[in-house]
């Protein structure tokens, strides 16, 4: 399929699967990689930055199973190495080969940019740097490649010499390469910094410049956008911010930024729209965690907590929020907790899809139960589905009771053998029907849910979907001595949708059982199921 190109007169580059692959914790096998580069092209980026072929196996064998198996709608698949050899000659040198097997059309060439590294790391003279750039460069544009050259450690190096750092450029662009980015390798540069050199670096050498920004003073971001204030027109970065160390510049809020602030379309029509589904895709193929308060993409960027903030946001959401979140495929969330006013529980009411019906009674009670809940321990913040059922319990005069709790207990045995033995009893009564259940599950709390599975699935079957996907325990502390409170969080999934529901109590079994109790009435209720109290 023949490649959409955005606008070739600025490029959105992704390293994400050379450079954000450098992050500690992140270990990508070839699948993960086909996976990513996917996701990358269905976001629009202009290029992908594959990996170094002829480097290591993995990357390797990336390249050959893309060009198979990928076909690229909007990217262009670009292969990474270095300049040839000192002493050598860039045709018969078998890395600059490995280049050019690897089939990808654009080559990204790292060039040593400052004086003290081309003599110490190298071991080679100014000279002859010079002209490992402009062979390796030449010989690639005559094989009908486009060639990009990266200029490592540039900013370090044009604080000690200048001169020569330029000179790499200027050979780069003089050779033939496309774009030269100037590589803060360090991550040291601060934004006027940035500016200012990349100004001065554009009108001394007249090559075409890009910027390639690590994280290490937070600045990332702001440098990648300076550099483009300056006249870079090329931005290379990871999905998430990962890479080395502290990371890369982040691709999502660059490309926001570019698209948003500062008008310039560098992708496909509609593509911003999926950008909080693409980041949340990769930090699943990676294995990690979302951060909840990255920028534009994280659950927490257009969450409201302050009552103050949500008086205003119930009048206009934009006096509070900088962009309408639909923009990025996020959504705006109202945090509901002990700050919470009349706006707030209106507000996330109407999220929940509760209707208030304007009854300023009804609320002035939501917002004191809350806040005396919230006195001992409880969160809803992170539990919407336990603060949606004290909502409808509010608005309908009682609470929707699936099942009448008599009494639970688990048992811990400690085993001779060091092994654990962990045993619920559960004792319900559904329907006017008196239940007794017991399990066995790999702890207390599995026990518990286990034992209520079985006392309840024949009445409601559609429990056999429920699964219990995450469980966190936060042990508050107490006004008196050694006296504690237990804070117990649950997520659980019927296959389609997630819920979270929270228990507190003095001991983390009870808090638990409260937090199963709400998992379960929420998860029926929402299933359409009648109540059998």
């Amino acid at each position: 399929m023949t490649t959409e190109v955005i606008d070739d007169a600025f490029h959105v580059f992704d390293t994400t699967l050379r450079d954000g692959a450098q992050r500690e914790g992140i270990n990508l096998t070839v699948a993960d990689k086909l996976t990513i580069a996917r996701h990358l092209d269905d976001f629009g980026v202009g290029f992908i930055e594959g990996g170094w072929p002829g480097a290591n196996p993995r990357d390797t064998e990336f390249f050959a199973r893309a060009r198979a198996e990928i076909d690229f709608r909007h990217a262009q698949l670009v292969a990474f190495g270095a300049t040839r050899r000192a002493g050598g000659s860039a045709a018969e040198d078998h890395q600059v080969r490995a280049l050019l097997e690897s089939g990808a059309p654009v080559i990204t060439l790292v060039a040593k940019s400052h004086d003290r590294h081309v003599e110490l790391a190298l071991r080679t003279t100014l000279d002859e740097n010079l002209a490992m750039v402009r062979d390796t460069v030449s010989y690639l544009r005559a094989q009908g490649r486009r060639v990009f050259v990266d200029c490592e450690h540039f900013f370090d190096g044009y604080r000690a010499n200048a001169t020569y750092a330029k000179a790499v450029v200027r050979t780069a662009h003089e050779a033939g390469a496309e774009v030269v980015i100037l590589c803060d390798t360090n991550g040291g540069m601060l934004p006027a910094q940035v500016q200012a050199v990349v100004g001065t670096v554009l009108a001394d050498t007249g090559a075409r410049l890009g910027i390639h920004a690590q994280d290490d003073t937070g600045c990332a971001v702001a440098n990648t956008l300076a550099a483009v204030d300056a006249g870079a027109t090329h931005v290379q970065c990871t999905a998430n911010g990962y890479g080395e160390r502290v990371g890369n510049a982040n691709l999502f809020p660059v490309v926001a930024a570019l698209e948003i602030k500062y008008g310039r379309q560098v992708l496909p029509v509609g593509a911003l729209a999926e950008m909080t589904r693409i980041s949340h895709a990769i930090a699943e193929v990676v294995n990690l965690t979302p951060s909840t308060h990255q920028p534009y993409v994280g659950v927490s960027a257009f969450a409201h907590k302050a009552g103050l903030h949500a008086s205003a946001i119930k009048v206009d959401p934009d006096l509070y929020q900088h962009i309408d979140p639909e923009r990025v495929g996020n959504t705006m969330r109202m945090l509901v907790s002990d700050m919470a006013g009349r706006a707030s529980i209106e507000l996330k009411g109407k999220e929940l899809g509760v209707d208030l019906g304007g009854d300023r009674a009804l609320v002035s009670r939501v917002v004191e139960r809350v806040k005396e809940r919230e006195l001992r321990g409880y969160t809803y913040e992170a539990a919407d589905a336990s603060f949606e059922l004290l909502l409808r319990e509010e608005v309908e005069g009682q609470a929707r009771r699936y099942f009448r709790t008599e009494s639970w207990r688990a048992i811990v045995e400690d085993r001779p053998d060091g092994t654990h033995a962990n045993e619920a009893t559960v004792k319900l009564w559904v329907k006017g029907e008196r239940i007794v259940a017991t399990a066995e599950g790999n702890g207390p709390v599995n026990a518990l849910d286990r034992a209520l599975r079985v006392g309840l699935e024949r009445f409601y079957p559609q429990l056999a979907k429920f699964e219990l996907v995450d469980y966190k325990v936060r042990i508050l502390e107490g006004k008196h001595g050694t006296e504690s409170t237990t804070r117990v969080l649950i997520s659980t999934s019927d296959g389609r949708n997630d819920w979270s529901t929270v228990g507190v109590a003095d001991n983390v079994i009870a808090a638990s059982w409260q937090a199963l109790e709400d998992a379960y009435t929420y998860g029926l209720r929402h299933a359409g199921v009648e109540p059998a109290e």
